[in-house]
C-alpha cells in the first residue's frame, strides 16, 4: 500500500508507538510529526479534536482521521482504503 497516511503524536505516548507498529506491521508508510516540537501539527490535532490534543492522531489521504484508534479500528480503515484504490 502506498498511502500519503500522517500519523501525529507524541514520543512518550503509548498508544502512538502501538499505532505505528500497527502501520509497520501491514507494511505501510507514514510520515510522522511529534506535535511536542511541532506547532502546526499540534494545531492540527487541536482542530480536528475540538480543542484537545488526542494522539495519536492519523490523518488518511481522503481527509478522514482517526483519534486514539484501536489495533482493529485502524487496521479496518487501512483495509477500506487498500479497496478504493
Amino acid at each position: 500500500m502506498d498511502h500519503d497516511i500522517i500519523v501525529y503524536g507524541t514520543t512518550w505516548c503509548p498508544d502512538c508507538v502501538r499505532a505505528k507498529n500497527v502501520l509497520r506491521k501491514v507494511g505501510v508508510e507514514y510520515q510522522w510529526i511529534d506535535i511536542g516540537k511541532d506547532a502546526e501539527g499540534r494545531a492540527f490535532v487541536e482542530q480536528v479534536n475540538n480543542g484537545m490534543r488526542v494522539v495519536p492522531t492519523i490523518l488518511f489521504p481522503n481527509g478522514d482521521t482517526l483519534a486514539e484508534p484501536s489495533n482493529a479500528e485502524l487496521t479496518e480503515k487501512l483495509g477500506t482504503l487498500d479497496h478504493n484504490r
